[in-house]
């Protein structure tokens, strides 16, 4: 089976900013006892095995131990209440890492699912700034962070992330996370495109 999906994520966390566990390849500790992290995915291009997933979003809600490395993440995924039955599955199976590329080198860290929700998802990304809200469960929106009078915002370079290697630090103006019993309010944020493929 072969897959590719491309567009943009982004993501917004409890963690003081600069959330260390994505500088660090998840070996530094959370700024908290836990990391609470969200991770919103829209496919502005996609094909699972010959089904076609433009234009649907996603989203993964995860409880992490400070440690991110020692794995046990607890983990929830909100699909897109657009996506046919044939395209949830394919999605599902893209994003649990089963059919390997990225979201397989989190499998291993996953320790609980918590279930998956289709919900509404309103996701957005112009001028810097992304958004989403997931049905009841979640609203964020973080913006690409500027300083002084540079053109281009700040970012990581060389990092492990599933997303992409180089992130935007994007703190969010909101980010209020109530889904799959973890709750919390995101101080951290970044962004990227995605570019995926098996």
């Amino acid at each position: 089976m072969t897959w590719r999906m491309d567009g943009t994520y982004f993501e917004s966390c409890n963690c003081d900013m600069l959330c260390p566990c994505t500088w660090s390849a998840f070996a530094a500790a959370a700024t908290h006892d836990r990391c609470l992290v969200t991770l919103v995915y829209h496919v502005d291009s996609g094909d699972i095995d010959g089904v076609d997933v433009s234009g649907l979003s996603f989203a993964l809600v995860a409880d992490a131990p400070r440690q991110m490395a020692e794995g046990g993440w607890r983990v929830g995924v909100c699909l897109d209440e657009r996506a046919t039955d044939e395209q949830a599955d394919k999605l599902g199976q893209a994003v649990s890492g089963a059919l390997g590329g990225p979201p397989s080198a989190l499998s291993p860290l996953i320790g609980e699912m918590l279930g998956i929700e289709r919900v509404a998802i309103d996701y957005r990304s112009e001028g810097g700034t992304h958004s989403a809200r997931l049905g009841d469960l979640a609203d964020l929106e973080v913006t690409d962070l500027h300083v002084a009078e540079m053109a281009e915002p700040v970012q990581l370079h060389n990092v492990f992330h599933p997303s992409n290697t180089t992130l935007t630090l994007s703190p969010p103006k909101r980010a209020a996370v109530d889904a799959f019993g973890i709750k919390y309010d995101g101080v951290s944020g970044f962004s990227a495109p995605f570019n995926w493929s098996a």
